[in-house]
């Protein structure tokens, strides 16, 4: 079973372990009014199974929810090409808006059963 990073974060925050406040955004519009809904500093993130988003284009960090439709526009519908797609990338067909956190340390977790 593969999960997206918005799904994973739902499990997380079902048992008590706090993650950051995120609304999943199928349009650009939706990540408009999701990152409205939030406020302050936004961080847009492709939801794609494979790592280095952020290095690839997949995770913008935006101010306004203007900004936040810009980022989901041109990631939606596209595809995102990381050193673990393959060349062909993989479709973007969701993006989390999730509320920009100060962090003093960042960690990956993956778990193969």
């Amino acid at each position: 079973m593969k999960l997206h990073e918005f799904q994973s974060k739902e499990i997380l925050s079902k048992y008590g372990i706090p993650v950051p406040q995120g609304k999943v955004a199928r349009t650009p519009s939706q990540a408009a009014t999701a990152a409205f809904d939030l406020g302050g500093t936004i961080v847009v993130k492709a939801q794609i199974h494979a790592g280095g988003r952020g290095n690839a284009g997949g995770i913008k960090i935006v101010q306004t929810p203007g900004a936040a439709e810009q980022a989901a526009a041109a990631m939606l519908g596209k595809n995102l090409t990381t050193f673990q797609t393959g060349p062909k990338g993989v479709p973007v067909e969701n993006v989390l808006i999730e509320e920009g956190i100060e962090i003093a340390k960042e960690l990956y977790l993956g778990m193969v059963i």
